[in-house]
């Protein structure tokens, strides 16, 4: 089978982590050798390249074609409009891509499904792609775009027409299952297809090399995201007020980063937290056998992938009890859910695990279960489907 994959998250050599976990759904799903794809990952369009404009300037540096896995990739560009962008992006998206996509038609590769990642605004421009060109449209809900965007009165109406000419949504937890249901989704159209893991990837590593690499030597905690306010970075800074001999370890870059170092001279933790910047997945791998516990404080996730990479490397986690996570945290080899999303919260957790310590050989036994396999065979099925509904 032919599928284009159509999403704006999606890495590339300016992003090498943007999206990285739509790229392994798709790169486990290649290999299986039952599926080719061509990918169209849009990018904001910038006009200059200068590192001044921070991650603008990213977008301007990224190729327009490249290829990866033995797929090929292009990076059109679509425009982003200042205070608009939010309601305008759908259209903006769909129309800045459709002569890229009639160009990939006319080449030969007339592709039997379109697969959207992102509900909005990927998702809407998407369901509108697949009218134009008379194709069938899955799209993927991976979290924020049902769990938060929905508030969004326009954004909410939008994303409801999408699940109405979707011919069939992915949920990557059965929280969204349920949400894009509530949503007005037909469940007969709504399938739950859980991320995996990379179990070659993210194993176990020599612990005491990586801990000495790191200079570690007090119980670390190691908490992975993008600092933006709702990972709740600062609510496992706040802990450690609690956690004396406890050390910390982030791992992520973002706009929150001078707030949380601030909090942190407040707190009077600064020497107890290490901001480490965006890392490789292969650097990420040595932190995640290096630490004590991952932790994971969001406000909102779907299903979120550092949880099982954590796990398989060894290490058990302490989590907040949203949506997907409950699915992911669910015997005591993985880990422990937070009673309470706070600091105090946080604090109570670490030390109920420390006091009942899984064993990491089985916390990894655990995310064994994870693999990719049985979502690739689930995405094959469901374009299968849909590839005899429409000749």
């Amino acid at each position: 089978m032919d599928i284009l994959t159509f999403t704006t998250l999606f890495p590339n050599r300016a992003h090498p982590t943007n999206g990285i976990f739509v790229e392994t759904r798709l790169r486990h799903l290649v290999a299986s050798g039952k599926v080719r794809s061509r990918v169209v990952a849009p990018v904001p369009w910038f006009p200059f390249r200068h590192a001044r404009f921070g991650r603008y300037a990213k977008f301007a540096q990224a190729p327009r074609a490249d290829r990866r896995f033995g797929y090929d990739i292009v990076h059109p560009r679509y425009p982003v409009v200042p205070k608009l962008g939010m309601t305008a992006a759908p259209f903006l998206l769909a129309n800045a891509v459709k002569p890229v996509i009639g160009r990939i038609i006319d080449e030969g590769y007339d592709f039997d499904v379109i697969d959207a990642h992102y509900f909005y605004p990927d998702g809407v421009a998407a369901a509108m792609l697949g009218r134009y060109f008379n194709k069938p449209v899955v799209i993927t809900a991976r979290g924020t775009d049902i769990s938060f965007i929905p508030q969004y009165r326009l954004p909410r109406k939008m994303i409801r027409w999408a699940v109405d000419h979707a011919d069939c949504a992915i949920a990557v937890c059965d929280a969204l299952r349920q949400e894009l249901i509530a949503l007005g989704a037909d469940a007969g159209r709504v399938v739950t297809l859980r991320n995996g893991v990379d179990l070659q990837l993210f194993r176990p590593v020599d612990r005491d090399q990586a801990r000495r690499e790191l200079q570690l030597e007090h119980f670390t905690l190691l908490s992975v995201g993008n600092l933006v306010s709702h990972k709740g970075h600062d609510l496992v800074i706040g802990a450690l007020t609690e956690l004396p001999d406890v050390r910390l370890l982030i791992a992520g870059a973002g706009p929150e980063q001078a707030t949380l170092k601030a909090l942190a001279e407040r707190l009077g933790v600064s020497d107890r937290v290490r901001f480490l910047g965006t890392l490789p997945q292969e650097r990420l791998k040595a932190c995640y056998g290096a630490a004590d516990a991952l932790v994971l404080a969001s406000s909102r996730e779907g299903w979120a992938n550092v949880l099982l990479e954590s796990m398989a490397c060894g290490t058990p986690v302490v989590a907040s009890k949203v949506w997907g996570t409950p699915e992911v945290v669910a015997s005591p080899a993985a880990g422990i859910l937070m009673e309470e999303r706070s600091a105090r919260g946080v604090a109570q957790s670490v030390a109920a695990l420390r006091a009942c310590y899984p064993d990491r050989a089985a916390t990894r036994r655990y995310a064994e279960q994870f693999s990719w396999d049985a979502t690739t065979r689930g995405q094959i099925d469901v374009f299968r489907r849909l590839r005899r509904k429409r000749p």
